[in-house]
């Protein structure tokens, strides 16, 4: 079974649901993950956060694509810049 996430938290609050990040109950105990893959999303931001690249983790995580790797950080992106220019 795959539910895809609408996202909830506030910082997230405009970001419409996502076809990029699903959560199953049976894929790594409903962790976040890339859609079609056990990969979670987390996994993307963590290599960032070390300074490595996209293509390191596309060579570590060839289940997932590169367009659906950028599909999430775009989704990211607008989700952050449309929450900035809203009122607290």
């Amino acid at each position: 079974m795959e539910i895809v996430i609408p996202s909830k938290p506030r910082y997230f609050k405009s970001m419409k649901t996502s076809t990029v990040i699903v959560i199953d109950p049976e894929i790594l105990s409903g962790t976040p993950c890339f859609s079609g893959t056990r990969v979670p999303v987390r996994a993307l931001l963590d290599y960032f956060e070390g300074g490595d690249t996209l293509d390191e983790f596309l060579d570590q995580y060839p289940t997932v694509s590169r367009q659906l790797a950028v599909a999430f950080l775009e989704e990211c992106a607008d989700a952050a810049l449309e929450s900035a220019a809203q009122p607290v």
